[in-house]
This record gives structure tokens, sequence and C-alpha cells, in this order.
């Protein structure tokens, strides 16, 4: 929403009905003109646009090996030559077993080695609703390019 008060053509995608009802609800009280569609993230080049940039705040770290592959190729398809992903994902580097999958800063290098050039990885938080006693969670920020096609 905030993209698109700032004159952006913004598209949110989630896999939840939920998050989408209440994502479409807060865009209409605020008079906002982003779009919100019930999608799933491994199916992106089906909404059949392009973008300069793609947020994603919190999904790269759900997905296992194959289908990060796959979500990797379906960015790919959806943002423009140039174009920028800018992710946060959980990291390594939060202590304990419990919560999502911890991502290493050479598996995300990993995954955007081809077709790809890593901006930026910079160590973040996430704040995250207190299950024990922590209101936050060691995070990756991270900003990579597509690169031209050949």
């Amino acid at each position: 929403m905030l993209a698109a008060q700032r004159g952006a053509h913004a598209v949110g995608v989630d896999i939840s009905e939920r998050a989408i009802g209440i994502a479409r609800r807060k865009a209409a009280e605020r008079g906002s003109d982003a779009s919100f569609q019930v999608l799933d993230a491994l199916r992106l080049r089906s909404l059949g646009e392009t973008f300069d940039a793609v947020i994603d705040s919190g999904l790269f770290h759900v997905f296992d090996d194959a289908d990060r592959a796959r979500y990797v190729r379906e960015v790919q398809a959806v943002l423009r030559p140039g174009g920028h992903l800018h992710l946060m994902c959980f990291s390594d580097h939060q202590p304990g077993e419990w919560g999502p999958r911890r991502v290493s800063e050479e598996e995300l290098r990993r995954a955007f080695d081809r077709g790809w050039r890593v901006d930026s990885i910079a160590a973040d938080s996430f704040e995250i609703n207190p299950v024990f006693e922590s209101t936050s969670a060691e995070a990756w920020l991270v900003d990579v390019v597509r690169a031209a096609s050949r």
C-alpha cells in the first residue's frame, strides 16, 4: 500500500485468502490503489505482469531446496531486467531450533548465482510476535538485481 500511495503500480500476493481479505479491507479503508490476489508465489508468472521491484518479507525461508529454486525462477520471470528483489528472510544466526528454517548467506548467494547480481546481504532482524522472551529474530536483508536478458 505504501508503494501505491507513492504512485507505483502495486500488486500484493499471498496464498492465504484471509490475509488477502485483510489487505483488501485495509486498502479500501485507506483509499489505496494497491491490488491484492490470492496466489501461490510459485506461480507468479500467472500474473501476466512484470515489475521493476519485488518485495519478499518472510517468504524465501519457508521453501525447501526444490521450491526455493522454483521461487527464484518465478520471481525472475516477473521482474524486468535491472529490477530489484528486496528480500528479508530468517538467518542462520538465529539461535535455537524453534521456528522457520534458517538460511545462510552462502545459501542466498547460491540461490541467486545465475541471472542475478547480489548487491547486498546485510544482517538485520524481524520483529516477531513474542512467543518466548524475544520480540525479534535474526534475519538477512537482501537486495539482488535481475541481470539483463541475453
